[in-house]
């Protein structure tokens, strides 16, 4: 099961989880869903921190 880490959003099914986005920050891998990618995009693209979304 994947969570993300922005909303807390859990997905049993991996196949699923191909539309999620992932990141690495301070050397861990974060999950985020398709709709918290969505919304956080150009912070994503700015390579922030998801801290200061």
């Amino acid at each position: 099961m994947t969570t993300c880490d922005f909303c807390g959003r859990q997905e049993p099914d991996e196949a699923k989880t191909l539309t999620w986005s992932t990141s690495v920050e301070n050397g861990r891998q974060r999950n985020y869903c398709e709709t918290c990618s969505r919304e956080h995009l150009r912070a994503m693209e700015g390579k922030l921190d998801s801290e200061y979304w």
